[in-house]
């Protein structure tokens, strides 16, 4: 039996990471785990992969940006990561510390926001700046987390330092990556990045514009993506 294991992005939530990757664990013949995000970001994720890897399945891990990056550390880091058979990777956010990354920036503004002016005020400004389909989705999401530490989650997820060129050039399994080249807040440039520095790695662009309306096709084109990575032999030590 093998395990997908998914973690949403900054101010996303577990239903989103379901339908992203639902059709890919399936076409993977994998059972799928959404993981909920809490206030403790990474630390409660981490706890939560080594509890579902600790069953003794086969696994893939996987994210959509922040939780990308937490996929690849865990995937680097856990003793139980030996099960692991790779890591889907979608809208990789930046490497190594956040810096100036238009993705962290937007996080802190909008815990700023929500700070400031209260929950439903932050959320009517964002869906007046945002395509329909964005607006509609964050929507739903944030007031899901609003009782979760959303704050504190965007806090934490823009203070956090993405796997750097270092570390991704000692992951021994495939990395399956999946950018948008119209994405300012996920640069295709960084997904790219992540595939050139991995050992075994490949990326599929998926426009924004095609994954917006039907959220499947992120996690279909970072299946394609993991599989053409496996497909590949591994670098010569």
């Amino acid at each position: 039996m093998t395990t997908l294991i998914v973690m949403p992005g900054t101010g996303s939530d577990a239903d989103y990471a379901a339908r992203v990757f639902g059709p890919a664990a399936a076409s993977i013949g994998a059972r799928l785990v959404s993981l909920e995000p809490e206030s403790d970001l990474v630390n409660s994720y981490s706890t939560r992969l080594d509890q579902v890897a600790a069953e003794g399945d086969d696994l893939l891990v996987g994210g959509i940006s922040i939780g990308a990056a937490i996929a690849v550390e865990w995937a680097l880091r856990s003793p139980l990561a030996q099960h692991c058979r790779g890591v889907l990777a979608a809208l990789p956010p930046w490497s190594g510390p956040a810096a100036d990354s238009l993705a962290a920036l937007s996080a802190r503004l909008t815990a700023d926001a929500i700070e400031r002016d209260g929950l439903a005020a932050a959320v009517a400004q964002m869906v007046r700046t945002s395509p329909a389909w964005l607006g509609a989705e964050l929507s739903r999401s944030w007031r899901s987390l609003a009782d979760r530490g959303l704050v504190e989650q965007l806090r934490a997820a823009a203070a956090h330092a993405a796997p750097a060129e270092s570390e991704l050039s000692a992951l021994t399994v495939p990395l399956g990556v999946a950018a948008a080249p119209d994405d300012p807040l996920h640069p295709v440039e960084v997904g790219r990045a992540w595939a050139a520095y991995a050992p075994r790695a490949a990326v599929r662009a998926v426009p924004l514009t095609e994954f917006g309306p039907a959220p499947h096709r992120l996690g279909d084109a970072c299946a394609a993506a993991w599989r053409d990575a496996s497909a590949a032999a591994p670098a010569e030590a």
